[in-house]
């Protein structure tokens, strides 16, 4: 097993490097670029001092140059400094002449995102996991037919206007949770427990929206998957040995059910960041995904390739994690692995 995940982590670092290649060329395909952004911000800003920022930034050398430059420095794990956020570096905090620390970017947000879709993923496998088993076992009763209800109205409902109903009823209306940011103003006054308390109310609303619309796809997969291996003929043997229906459905069928799940929630891991887009931006939280967002909107290249390449790490950790989740559920592949 530790050779197989050894030869799995050296592949890795070419599909890394293909993938950073191909964000990095789509990217130069888009208008525009920073001098573009501060033609915006101030009309009367010369064609002089436009080329010179180009030329301070390397914007002004072939897209090759560009690409094998960023390579270098991100060997380093140096993915620049920010193009509009006061030059602030990307990834990890760095030392001034005089010693000032001034924190990166991502080194900021990124534990914030991680916190709110862990949190997210626990909930969905805590609640999605029953109700995919108990309407696979009920299936075509009352449970099934109202659990299959609430799966398809968590895929229909938009999660940006379920966002902005419940911070409209529990915020504004009732007051019963906070809806921005992630502590209270004044909250570095109270007491340890007391900060505590506030910082886990204001992650119940991100954390729920975060999860909404992954739970309801987990459960349908359970379902599907259980009602699959309910049928096999293993199952029938399980249950003329004389076992009890808890270690027929709990000890056989769901192990075999979840197989297919630990793929998917492998490959969930880029989707939660990425719909971590809605719940940061709605919610005022400065996680990776409104960091995304902002660094878009003003065309800061150094800071989305840096947030690309840590999704596209993340993701090949994720399948990695999968892979070798999926050889400890299934003996078969661990044999094959272990080959």
């Amino acid at each position: 097993m530790l050779k197989y995940i050894i030869k799995r982590f050296l592949w890795m670092i070419p599909m890394l490097i293909g993938i950073s290649l191909i964000s990095f060329f789509i990217m130069q395909l888009a208008p525009g670029d920073i001098t573009t952004t501060e033609a915006n911000f101030n009309p009367k800003a010369s064609e002089e001092s436009r080329q010179k920022l180009r030329a301070m930034y390397n914007l002004d050398k072939p897209i090759i140059v560009q690409y094998g430059l960023w390579l270098k420095r991100m060997a380093t794990l140096d993915f620049g400094n920010s193009f509009a956020s006061h030059q602030r570096p990307v990834f990890w905090q760095s030392k001034d002449k005089d010693g000032n620390v001034t924190l990166g970017m991502i080194q900021e947000a990124l534990p914030i995102t991680l916190l709110i879709n862990v949190l997210s993923l626990a909930l969905i496998i805590m609640i999605a996991l029953p109700l995919g088993v108990i309407s696979a076992l009920k299936q075509n009763q009352f449970a099934d037919r109202a659990i299959t209800v609430f799966v398809f109205i968590g895929f229909a409902i938009p999660g940006f206007w379920l966002a902005l109903m419940l911070m409209y009823w529990t915020g504004v209306q009732h007051q019963w949770l906070p809806i921005s940011g992630l502590q209270s103003m004044g909250s570095e006054h109270l007491s340890w427990f007391s900060q505590t308390i506030d910082f886990i109310r204001h992650l119940i609303l991100p954390v729920f929206i975060s999860a909404i619309t992954g739970l309801a796809g987990i459960s349908l997969f359970t379902r599907n998957g259980m009602l699959e291996v309910l049928h096999q003929d293993y199952i029938t043997t399980a249950r003329s040995k004389g076992l009890s229906e808890n270690r027929v459905v709990y000890g056989h069928a769901l192990r075999n059910a979840l197989l297919p799940l630990i793929t998917l929630l492998g490959l969930s891991i880029p989707g939660l960041i990425g719909g971590s887009v809605i719940a940061e931006s709605i919610f005022a939280i400065n996680g990776m995904g409104k960091l995304f967002y902002d660094a878009v909107l003003m065309r800061d290249f150094p800071v989305i390739m840096g947030i690309l390449t840590i999704g596209a790490f993340l993701t090949l950790i994720g399948n990695l994690l999968a892979d070798v989740a999926y050889a400890w559920a299934d003996p078969r592949v661990r044999r094959g692995v272990m080959q």
